[in-house]
């Protein structure tokens, strides 16, 4: 690598905070951003209190509460994370709901797909999987020195693996296998300055294949989940892993197409670039991180074991239908939740070293999983449940449908979408979801169409985040390269937005009807 490249490799943290990479005045307005949140919170949340409401009392104190929340959220005064325990917590003290019902959302089973998916991540992680994994496809020939196929293929491996593991961790891992790419490709450019669109285009590709890679796999990115959590405990209607990854798949192909294309256009590798030595730096990588160890091979086989019971449903499906005994009894007796707890439980089962009495995963390294994220789901899970109970949702739904007088399906899954992109650019995608996808449901039932394809709108919408660096953390991990000018991310971020509406809208009024999502 050249120095600067190396220097680069070396000074980028593994998981890095938005604040550790954002220039001195955009630190100074996180900053009043965060004190005039904390100010802002409280005096909406009693401002909405004390004005005179139509609503029912528990659904007015409601509304208030939720008022608080939605801007601690978007404001982060404080964590996210603790801002959806306070806020189930306030509603039991507000006599809003009953700590048992209220409270319960904590234990829906799709927490514990959460915890299975993210233990056998963090082995993938912690054992270098992922990255064996994505050095092996970097090695085909059909990849070689060209820098059209290199980019594809490392946004075609960003994308594969943020299906399985988080998108902040896919990001970070193919990071500075990506810079390191480039300084081979810097120092065998014949022109001075040829390098920089496309490298751009690299680090672009990195974070924004990372955020759509997500979507095709229900544990993809937290937003997933919550949005089929909601469905089902609003609708009644669940969605299976398989059936997800039927909608999916085809909807990430073509994201990914488009996202290629548009990069390539964008930020063009230049006629004059060669790669050079790729292909050296590939192999040298690959020789550093050694043969497979037994760690590697045996969280792979939890992973593989994992994917196997969540989809073996979908097929038994295919044979004996939906409704076949066959399915029904693999349901009740290994849900996607339980099945996820099995297969990683054998990360702490099978041993690397039995004579130490080491094993594929350590508690120690167990308990730093993204414990923030299972508690967001858990509160928002509760809160968008109590806008149900108490009738506020319903309130809301007749509001906006009255004032945006959309009452068509396709209309309705347009405005989710839209809003679910939009509300993603300020906060977090799954603090996003978890404000959303109540409300459109509530629009959805309003209008007296079906709840499913708009909440699955607000459910997608809610995984673009692509013009910011606080946007999403792994735009935050790509701007840190300092490769990236801010023009450049804004100016592919809001093209890659509205394109993506575009596909996402068109893939669920194509598909919808075809699954019977409806």
């Amino acid at each position: 690598m050249t120095q600067e490249i190396q220097e680069k490799v070396e000074a980028a943290p593994s998981n890095p905070e938005p604040k550790e990479i954002l220039s001195e005045a955009e630190v100074r307005f996180e900053r009043w951003r965060k004190r005039v949140g904390l100010i802002a919170g409280p005096l909406a949340a009693l401002i909405i209190f004390l004005l005179p409401s139509s609503l029912s009392p528990e659904a007015h104190r409601l509304a208030a509460l939720l008022a608080g929340v939605v801007i601690f959220w978007v404001t982060e005064p404080i964590p996210i994370p603790i801002t959806a325990l306070l806020g189930p917590v306030l509603a039991i003290v507000l006599g809003i709901g009953k700590a048992d019902a209220v409270l319960s959302s904590f234990g829906n089973p799709i927490l514990f797909l959460f915890i299975g998916s993210f233990l056998i991540a963090r082995a993938m992680e912690g054992h270098r999987l992922d990255r064996r994994f994505s050095l092996w496809l970097l090695s085909f020939r059909w990849v070689g020195d060209r820098p059209t196929r290199i980019l594809w293929t490392l946004g075609a491996i960003t994308a594969f693996l943020s299906m399985w593991i988080s998108n902040t961790a896919s990001t970070a891992m193919m990071f500075p296998i990506a810079l390191g790419i480039l300084s081979s490709l810097k120092e065998f450019s014949d022109e001075k300055g040829a390098l920089q669109p496309y490298a751009v285009g690299v680090m672009l590709m990195i974070a924004y294949a990372a955020s759509i890679g997500g979507v095709g796999t229900p544990i993809g990115t937290p937003p997933n989940l919550i949005g089929i959590g909601m469905i089902a405990k609003q609708t009644g209607r669940e969605i299976s892993f398989f059936h997800w990854m039927l909608l999916a798949l085809p909807l990430l192909l073509v994201m990914y197409i488009v996202l290629y294309f548009l990069l390539l256009f964008l930020h063009p590798a230049g006629p004059s670039m060669r790669a050079g030595r790729v292909s050296e730096f590939i192999r040298a990588q690959r020789e550093a991180i050694g043969p497979w160890t037994r760690g590697q091979k045996n969280t792979l086989f939890a992973f593989l074991l994992a994917v196997l019971l969540w989809t073996f449903p979908g097929f038994l499906a295919l044979i004996f239908g939906p409704e076949g005994a066959p399915v029904k009894l693999f349901n009740s007796r290994l849900p996607e939740g339980a099945a996820a707890i099995v297969a990683a439980s054998f990360l702490f089962l099978l041993p690397t070293n039995w004579g130490r009495q080491e094993y594929t995963l350590s508690w120690r390294e167990a308990a730093g999983i993204d414990w923030g994220t299972i508690l967001l789901f858990g509160g928002g899970l509760a809160l968008g449940d109590l806008m149900f109970k108490t009738g506020l949702s319903q309130a809301v739904g007749e509001g906006l449908l009255a004032s945006l007088e959309i009452d068509s399906l396709w209309g309705i899954t347009a405005f989710a979408i839209g809003l679910g992109i939009v509300v993603s650019e300020l906060t977090s995608n799954t603090a996003s979801a978890n404000m959303i996808i109540p409300v459109i449901i509530a629009l959805a039932l309003a209008s007296g169409v079906s709840p499913i394809p708009p909440a699955l709108g607000a459910t997608l919408g809610a995984s673009y985040g692509f013009m910011l660096p606080i946007s999403t953390p792994p735009n935050a991990i790509v701007y840190g390269s300092g490769l990236i000018p801010i023009g450049r991310m804004v100016r592919a971020g809001v093209f890659f937005d509205l394109l993506g509406f575009l596909i996402i809208w068109g893939t669920l009024r194509l598909l919808c009807p075809l699954l019977g999502l409806m």
